[in-house]
């Protein structure tokens, strides 16, 4: 008992550090805020309430626990979910402590849907990654085909996406023809099958153009075209490809590294795929263009002919005959080729109607067959033409020798000339006995010496 120190009123008691509410609160708000960094926490949301603040509170909750939160208004733009209540989410915040309350709270800086919120960080990581590798650079993609002649579908063969094609296809171009490479657009391993039809269609350069097509979705449904394996096959695929996933507010990876990307499959198949009625369109307005063209042309050529007519230095009776056979001519090939033109426009025309209604490909076999009869008809008809011509030529060229004077000599008619002065005898009275003459005939000439005259 003598060890144990009793109290007694002359000790004095030891002084007490007293809290108030207002400090307790503030210092462990102090240690709270200290002691854990930004944290990353899922859970559901409830008791979910936007007062007129702007601010937004609710309890973060699992199967144990829950905890207050607020995401004030200042935050609320940056997120891209429309909160509710039952939503399982992520959520990044501060530990913090209402001093007013005493309330342990979490103070929100981002809110994401939690399994979204995963593929979306990777989408982000993947597509950073790809674009320092250049794979999305404009200059490396390669250009569309005008008109291209056949086109590589890569999609699910039991999806909507075939039949949304085709239609379009159809109704804008039906020549183009299509080459399905079946693959699933979703599900383990649909990935790594699309990789292997981008890469087997490159592989057999039998398409002009691809596809790569799915219907809509969400982030997960559209993720095999998020994934790098099919990024890299694209990448690699000699062949331009056009992307057309989802809806027009869809973006996937695919999209950002293929050659054009469309808003949907349909809108893929339009971009590829001209429209016909614009093509015979352009066809006629060429067509007028030529006619246009051939009409000058047979003026200038006309008119070239009128030219080289005048200069010609034959008899003129012969010469307005043949001027006027000319012009005759030129006016019965002008209004021959405009009605061949009007005949081959008639053709045409009809030839159009029934390709939007018909494959072309027999028609035209059977227009390639005609075509070369045809062919051989011209060229009969232009040998028979030339042969006209040289016969017309020859019958010319007998009419102008019966003109000539080497004709007269060939019919027992001679030439004299006086040998000493150099001119042409046309009267006997020019000669004396003894002068020297040369006398041509029709084959050589004679000398000889005048004895008599005779000026009778």
């Amino acid at each position: 008992m003598e060890n144990i120190d009793l109290f007694s009123e002359t000790q004095t008691p030891p002084a007490r550090d007293v809290y108030t509410v207002s400090r307790l609160n503030r210092e462990s708000k102090t240690l709270l805020e200290g002691r854990f960094p930004l944290l990353w926490i899922e859970g559901e949301i409830s008791n979910l309430s936007r007062p007129s603040s702007g601010h937004v509170y609710f309890s973060l909750k699992d199967a144990q626990a829950q905890i207050r939160c607020a995401l004030f208004r200042g935050q609320i733009r940056g997120s891209r979910v429309a909160l509710k209540d039952g939503m399982q989410v992520l959520v990044r915040a501060r530990v913090s402590l209402y001093e007013q309350r005493g309330d342990f709270q979490l103070i929100a800086e981002y809110v994401e849907e939690a399994g979204e919120g995963a593929l979306r960080r990777a989408f982000d990581i993947l597509k950073d990654r790809l674009a320092k590798e250049g794979l999305f650079e404009p200059a490396r993609k390669k250009p569309l085909p005008r008109l291209p002649q056949r086109i590589g579908l890569i999609t699910s063969p039991s999806g909507a996406v075939v039949h949304d094609v085709l239609t379009t296809l159809k109704r804008r171009f039906p020549a183009i023809a299509v080459l399905l490479y079946p693959v699933p657009v979703q599900g383990e391993g649909a990935a790594e099958k699309i990789a292997r039809a981008i890469a087997l269609a490159g592989m057999r350069k039998d398409c002009d153009v691809l596809i790569l097509a799915r219907g809509g979705g969400s982030l997960e449904d559209l993720w095999a075209f998020n994934e790098e394996i099919v990024a890299r096959a694209i990448h690699a695929c000699p062949i331009p490809i056009v992307s057309g996933i989802g809806h027009e507010v869809d973006f996937t990876i695919a999209d950002f590294v293929a050659d054009a990307r469309a808003p949907t499959p349909t809108a893929a198949a339009e971009m590829l795929s001209p429209n016909c009625e614009d093509w015979m369109e352009q066809y006629r307005r060429i067509e007028q263009q030529l006619v246009r063209l051939m009409r000058d042309r047979l003026r200038r050529n006309m008119q070239h002919v009128d030219w080289l007519s005048a200069r010609v230095v034959h008899p003129r009776a012969r010469i307005e005959t043949m001027r006027a056979r000319l012009h005759a001519l030129g006016l019965r090939l002008r209004l021959s080729q405009e009605v061949t033109l009007r005949q081959l426009h008639h053709r045409l025309y009809l030839l159009g109607a029934r390709l939007s209604e018909h494959s072309p490909r027999p028609r035209l076999r059977a227009l390639e067959m005609k075509r070369e009869h045809l062919g051989v008809r011209l060229i009969a008809q232009m040998r028979r033409h030339i042969e006209r011509a040289q016969a017309r030529l020859q019958l010319a060229a007998q009419e102008l020798n019966t003109l000539s004077p080497l004709a007269t000599l060939a019919r027992g008619y001679a030439i004299v000339e006086h040998l000493d002065k150099g001119d042409i005898v046309h009267d006997a009275a020019a000669l004396k006995t003894g002068d020297r003459i040369r006398a041509r005939l029709a084959r050589g000439d004679v000398e000889c010496r005048v004895e008599k005259t005779n000026e009778s």
